[in-house]
């Protein structure tokens, strides 16, 4: 299976970081560790959103949604993100 997850900051509930991954726990660790140069700011993260998918492509193209402008519209609408 293949993830497309959305984090957020336990210190700055303001800040998300979205990523896909095939192996989500480990993933979390890794962001939580700081040895994600791009979340390594606002650590501790947890899990807000994720979805599973069987292949890898399918999750790349949602966490790119995401990240979108219509995204971002699409999470603060139907998730509360």
């Amino acid at each position: 299976m293949f993830y497309a997850y959305v984090l957020q900051s336990q210190t700055n509930s303001t800040q998300f970081y979205c990523d896909h991954s095939s192996d989500l726990k480990q993933h979390l660790l890794e962001h939580n560790a700081r040895k994600c140069p791009h979340a390594s700011k606002f650590p501790p993260w947890e899990i807000k959103l994720y979805a599973a998918f069987e292949t890898l492509e399918p999750a790349q193209n949602f966490e790119q949604d995401l990240k979108s402008g219509s995204g971002h519209a699409f999470a603060k609408r139907h998730l509360g993100l």
